[in-house]
């Protein structure tokens, strides 16, 4: 007998499905090119996806964060590299970033002297650490912004024409 299915055992990718009011079989015929009993493997983790799987699976039900979830979590490389991405609102994200960028402001001072000499003592180890985490905090908001807007550019929100031209403007 089967378990019973409950949202806190659904993996990322059944709730994607779900989301859409997609069964398997539908959801199958969306993707093209995964069959039903290997949307059950990868739900029911008996498989994990292969990365192919997972950009298709993304697109067609607009769920970027599914490549993120992926690489965070199922991918060896992407564990040890990639930092897993949370979805997050606009003005939660903004606030977070100007706070990053304001306290990098304080620390760039610091930064540059460690930076000066091309060596890091023992002296400046713990000041470059904290340096190098408030980047890496940035750096992950950089990301959620990202995939903030390729969430709305996915389903609608935002207007993938304009968007395209004005990112690719100089």
């Amino acid at each position: 007998m089967g378990r019973s299915s409950t949202r806190e055992n659904k993996t990322r990718y059944q709730l994607a499905r779900e989301e859409l009011g997609l069964s398997r079989e539908k959801a199958s015929e969306l993707l093209e090119t995964i069959a039903p009993e290997r949307i059950e493997k990868i739900e029911s983790e008996r498989s994990l996806p292969r990365p192919d799987e997972v950009l298709i699976m993304a697109e067609k039900y607009k769920t970027p964060s599914l490549c993120n979830y992926f690489c965070a979590r199922q991918c060896p490389i992407g564990q040890q590299y990639v930092p897993e991405i949370r979805n997050s609102e606009l003005s939660d994200i903004v606030l977070k970033m100007l706070a990053s960028l304001n306290a990098m402001d304080r620390k760039k001072e610091r930064l540059i002297e460690i930076a000066a000499d091309g060596t890091i003592s023992k002296d400046e180890i713990d000041d470059f650490v904290r340096i190098q985490k408030e980047l890496e905090c940035i750096s992950v908001t950089v990301e959620t912004l990202q995939l903030w807007v390729e969430k709305m550019l996915a389903n609608g929100r935002i207007d993938t024409e304009a968007y395209n031209k004005e990112s690719e403007a100089p």
